[in-house]
């Protein structure tokens, strides 16, 4: 977990709509891990393992480099939607979406 000093800033627990939508998404990572586990897809659960924690632990300052890192796992020519469910997937990619929304719109709060 980073400082709090080191980031600058509040911490997390201060704003509660970031710190929210990044354990949403740190539980659909935590889901779509296991589903990658169980059928073997050892490049995707590479991909995953660090980021449940990263969402969990880091600084709101930090939180928009680990949301861009899982939302590349949706690329055109190679994309987790093709080795794991879409039950799984995609409510991922929505919660990356909404806490991307919610880091953009506590930017233009100041």
């Amino acid at each position: 977990m980073a400082s709090k000093g080191s980031t600058g800033g509040p911490p997390r627990h201060e704003r509660p709509a970031i710190d929210e939508a990044a354990l949403v998404v740190a539980r659909h990572a935590d889901r779509l891990l296991a589903a990658a586990r169980e059928v073997g897809q050892a490049r995707w659960t590479a991909f995953l393992e660090p980021l449940p924690d990263r969402f969990r632990d880091a600084h709101p300052a930090e939180l928009r480099s680990v949301a861009i890192r899982a939302r590349a796992a949706y690329g055109p020519k190679d994309s987790i939607r093709d080795a794991l469910p879409a039950d799984l997937t995609e409510p991922f990619r929505e919660s990356v979406d909404r806490l991307l929304k919610v880091l953009a719109r506590s930017d233009l709060d100041g």
